[in-house]
This record gives structure tokens, C-alpha cells and sequence, in this order.
């Protein structure tokens, strides 16, 4: 049954951001490779000289392939599941996924909280070699929070109607 009104439009949403990041997240490993190709070709031959920036660059992405890896994950439940009963379904795998749910969003909303102030914290600061305004890379952490609290508390509502329902329809 196709969900209608404004949930059904959060849902679209959400379905269209989940696809974004999984290709940024194709993307973001792409990317990746010429620095550390870079780096690697410059210490292993004489053909490259030695860029300084590739390390820091291959850092700076590295971080952004985490997170964004970490926010795929959680949109398509591959992260943070620990399969106790594997057997369980219907109310009381609700209940289970309901439990685990909230402490996917306390992480969630800690991320959120403490990512805003880790951007704020870097607002006027710049990295060392690339001279890249900090805030870039720190905005990672609070949009990584914001992202699970999406996707974990959409998780979290189809549970508790699970629970209080019965088999997801």
C-alpha cells in the first residue's frame, strides 16, 4: 500500500537522500584514489615529486567516506545490527529493533549536539597544508547525526507500528 500525505512525501525524501549518498559515497571513494595514488607514485618513484597536500587531502576525504558510509549503512540496516535471534519476526523483533533503536538515536542525537559545537569549534580555523577552512571537514560529524536520527527514527516509527500492529504492511 503506497503511503500518501506528508508521510509518504518524508519517506520519498528520505528514499531520494539515502540514493544521494550512496552515490556521493561511490563518488567520495573515486576521489579518494588520486590522492593516495598520488602519494604512493611520489614515495615509490622519482616520477612524481612529493606533494604534501595528497596526505592531508586523503585524510580530509577518508573522513567524509567514513561518515557518509556510516549514514548508507544505517539508511540500508547493515550498521549496528547484532543478530541475537535471528528467528524472531512480527512484534517481538519489533520490540528488539525498538530497544536497539534507541540507542542508535542517543548516538544519533549526540553526534548532532556535539557535531554542531566540534563546527562551531573550527568555524575561523584552516588546515595547515591545503589552507581548507576547517568547518568543511567537521561538518561531517553533525551531518552524520542528523542522518541517523532520519533514518533510525523512520526505522524506529515502522517498529512501533510493528509492535502495536502486528506484521509491517
Amino acid at each position: 500500500m503506497p503511503q500518501t500525505g506528508l508521510r509518504g512525501l518524508v519517506r520519498q525524501a528520505s528514499a531520494f537522500y539515502g540514493r544521494l549518498l550512496s552515490a556521493l559515497l561511490a563518488i567520495s571513494v573515486l576521489i579518494l584514489l588520486l590522492p593516495v595514488t598520488l602519494q604512493v607514485l611520489s614515495r615509490q618513484t622519482h616520477l612524481l615529486p612529493h606533494y604534501i597536500w595528497t596526505e592531508e587531502m586523503a585524510r580530509f576525504l577518508l573522513i567524509w567516506t567514513i561518515m557518509i558510509g556510516a549514514i548508507v549503512g544505517q539508511k540500508e540496516g547493515i550498521h549496528f545490527i547484532v543478530d541475537l535471534w535471528p528467528r524472531l519476526t512480527g512484534r517481538f523483533r519489533a520490540f528488539m529493533d525498538l530497544v536497539s533503536g534507541v540507542f542508535v538515536l542517543v548516538f544519533g542525537a549526540a553526534f548532532l549536539w556535539y557535531g554542531i559545537e566540534f563546527v562551531d569549534f573550527a568555524w575561523f580555523r584552516i588546515s595547515e597544508l591545503a589552507e581548507l577552512p576547517l568547518w568543511l571537514i567537521h561538518l561531517a560529524w553533525p551531518l552524520l547525526g542528523l542522518s541517523w536520527l532520519l533514518f533510525a527514527g523512520e526505522k524506529f516509527i515502522d517498529d512501533l507500528h510493528t509492535l502495536i500492529h502486528g506484521e509491517a504492511g
